[in-house]
């Protein structure tokens, strides 16, 4: 079976790591010294979630009721952290290849009195940041919460802008979390957090078999429960997730290089069957993401479903991007026309299973299941 949320291989020494992962407490400085190869002269805070470190990131800079340039093909759990700080996102469409704002765009919401933008590394694929970083008054957020390890310029993501944001659950098999990275002259505190049901469920779905139930029998009470549990302002991040972040950490270094190989070799088969697949250079592939063919667009949904019966289970980040909310529609007067590629992605994505304990005959495995799904479509 083949899942694209981060999966835990077992053997000894995941054993092991998953054991000490609950039993130790956690080595905070030490971690956050190997950070600082990431991000040099700036500090790191562990958050329950990515969506707490932006809205650290919001207060801090100041950006309560004013204007933000945002891509239209993003998550909508923005909306909410919109409209508790009265902010109002000036939306602009991506680039088809790269999934990423395009810049042209950029330069016409300016004039509009935006005082940041939110630039997304999405799928793990960095946004190019030069011509932005140019730009007076206009602060500069990287949402990073795909692109841990990813380089661009000779630096990783999250040493861009003023302040980034990243989710450790979307590239690293533990329960929950995200981190912020900040200026040295910030002073941040947060309250603790404790593991709960909702790292509990997290962390039974980084195994097959939970991930397998979990998909097949759960899409409809799950997702509830767990959204329902989420802290409501900041909190920092449990000891035993941080302790999973952590010891898997060496792991992601280690197979990072090998990833990027199985995702170029994946590609190379995917584009043979007509799929349209995103710009490697400096990609880590947080998510192996194609657009289907053209001609089956329509029934992009029914081979995701036939696929789930080969055991191959994909997910479609995001076939409902911010704008397609029907609350964002009403309050943003959101014309479609201006949006055309954000549309297209929506109703072409999908995001093919990449672990970094697979290789090739299991890519093999999966192309040939999926050729078999596209000739019965």
């Amino acid at each position: 079976m083949f899942f694209v949320h981060p999966q835990i291989k077992l053997n000894k020494e995941n054993l092991g790591k998953i054991f000490f992962g609950f039993l130790n407490k956690p080595d905070l400085p030490s971690l956050k010294k190997e950070l600082s190869f990431y991000f040099p002269g700036k500090k790191v805070v562990f958050t329950d979630m990515a969506r707490s470190a932006f809205k650290i990131i919001i207060e801090k800079l100041n950006l309560q009721n004013s204007k933000i340039i945002v891509p239209a093909y993003i998550c909508d759990i923005f909306y909410p952290i919109f409209r508790k700080y009265n902010i109002k996102p000036l939306f602009v469409d991506i680039n088809l290849k790269t999934f990423s704002v395009n810049l042209n765009d950029v330069e016409q919401k300016i004039s509009l009195g935006a005082k940041a933008i939110l630039i997304s590394h999405t799928y793990g694929l960095p946004a190019e940041t030069e011509r932005i970083k140019n730009i007076k008054n206009l602060a500069i957020i990287e949402d990073c919460a795909h692109s841990f390890g990813a380089k661009q310029r000779g630096a990783f993501v999250g040493n861009f802008g003023q302040a980034a944001f990243f989710s450790i659950y979307k590239q690293f098999p533990t329960f929950r979390g995200g981190f912020l990275v900040y200026p040295e002259d910030w002073n941040i505190k947060l309250p603790e957090t404790r593991f709960n049901f909702r790292d509990f469920i997290s962390f039974l779905n980084s195994f097959c078999f939970f991930a397998f139930l979990f998909k097949t029998f759960g899409q409809g009470i799950a997702p509830k429960m767990v959204r329902k549990e989420k802290m409501p302002e900041p909190a920092a991040l449990n000891s035993i997730s941080l302790n999973f972040f952590s010891h898997f950490l060496e792991d992601f270094k280690k197979g990072l290089e090998k990833r990027i190989d199985l995702a170029l070799f994946f590609q190379g088969e995917l584009e043979k069957l007509g799929f349209e697949v995103q710009e490697s250079k400096n990609n880590v592939f947080c998510y192996l993401s194609a657009l289907v063919p053209k001609e089956i667009e329509g029934k992009r949904d029914k081979l995701v479903k036939d696929l789930m019966k080969e055991k191959v289970f994909l997910t479609r980040i995001w076939h409902t991007p911010i704008i397609l909310n029907k609350e964002v529609q009403k309050e943003h007067n959101i014309n479609f026309k201006e949006f055309p590629n954000t549309l297209e992605a929506a109703k072409r994505i999908i995001n093919f299973p990449l672990q970094n304990h697979y290789n090739r005959n299991n890519i093999k495995v999966m192309i040939n299941k999926i050729k078999r799904v596209l000739a019965q479509l």
